[in-house]
């Protein structure tokens, strides 16, 4: 072998332990803030009773927006699941994305859904809208059905009708815990500022679940979904955690979140236009409330947790990490003025 490929194999290999010292450098900083974040936190939730907090202070209602696309098997149960959650006030809106399958048959079936009139509070763009209809059994559940335009679409048709001054964005199929929406509102209570705030991602795979919660937490069988529950824990509660401590959250995860409307329809609503739409919404909503002097925060809190499946196989989760690389060098890009 050539001196001169050897040189180029050292430097290769000098490129390669700098990035790794780089990266759990970075890791190891974000894990010390987090961890000090975290005691904190716990010793706070003690002296907190958390339905005293919403019962007696200002408990503004909100909306849950759920995107749904070819749902059929899972939408009854899951919105069963949404309409038991504890909190005072709050409506329900599944947002029928141009199905192929039964899920609009099964959710009118189910909820005895009926036409009913909701106007418009925004104008964000969105696929046409067909009809809204709302269940005579559970006057807070609202179905928009309309055609397809993707997942950032369907939230924007969503946002449209939302008449809540807080929204909650999530997929159809997350298993939200019943405390979640108390816990996750409180820096809302406690901070007129917050724009925003995101929960704990857990892994369902493995779980017991019964009547859409999850009653007996259990590890996948699967290796990769069991390296999946590991890695989840150390990007919430320690990189998320740690960088909430920062003030610099660059993302709240698509699956469970909580928005303040206004600020949001503000700044333009979700783009349809990029794969990696979560991300995009909070790098935009920093450089929103920055470019017009508007105080804001935008926090993670560690305990309100909602539960989601993820992939078991190599060729799924290649799909969805490269979706997610994708929408992380869309949004840094297109905001890189930031």
């Amino acid at each position: 072998m050539s001196e001169a490929l050897w040189s180029i194999i050292g430097v290769f290999n000098w490129i390669v332990l700098f990035y790794f010292l780089a990266l759990h450098t970075v890791y190891l900083g974000t894990s010390f803030f987090a961890f000090s974040a975290l005691k904190k936190y716990a010793l706070r939730m003690k002296s907190l009773d958390l339905t005293d907090l919403i019962t007696t202070a200002w408990a503004p209602p909100i909306t849950l927006i759920a995107p749904a696309y070819n749902e059929e098997a899972t939408c009854v149960e899951s919105v069963r699941s949404l309409l038991t959650l504890e909190y005072p006030e709050y409506d329900i809106l599944v947002v029928n994305d141009g199905s192929q399958d039964a899920t609009i048959e099964r959710l009118s079936k189910a909820f005895n859904l009926q036409p009913a009139d909701r106007v418009p509070t925004a104008e964000l763009g969105s696929a046409k809208v067909h009809r809204v209809l709302r269940s005579r059994r559970h006057p807070n559940l609202w179905v928009i059905d309309k055609e397809n335009g993707g997942k950032a679409d369907a939230l924007n048709a969503g946002l449209n009708y939302c008449q809540t001054p807080l929204f909650c964005a999530m997929d159809a199929d997350s298993l939200i815990e019943p405390e979640a929406l108390i816990r996750i509102v409180r820096p809302f209570l406690e901070d007129g500022s917050t724009v925003a705030a995101g929960g704990v991602l857990r892994i369902a795979n493995g779980c017991v679940v019964d009547q859409g919660r999850v009653v007996d937490v259990r590890l996948p069988k699967n290796f990769l979904a069991r390296l999946q529950v590991l890695e989840y824990l150390r990007a919430f509660l320690s990189g998320r955690m740690g960088w909430d401590a920062l003030d610099a959250t660059l993302v709240i995860s698509g699956a469970f979140g909580i928005f303040r409307r206004g600020i949001v329809v503000e700044a333009g609503g979700y783009a349809t236009d990029t794969v990696g739409e979560d991300m995009e919404l909070i790098v935009r909503m920093h450089r929103y409330c920055r470019e017009n002097e508007i105080p804001y925060r935008i926090h993670f809190v560690p305990d309100p947790v909602a539960w989601t499946e993820c992939p078991e196989s190599l060729k799924v989760l290649a799909r969805q990490r490269d979706r997610w690389q994708r929408g992380l060098f869309q949004s840094l890009t297109r905001h890189r003025v930031m």
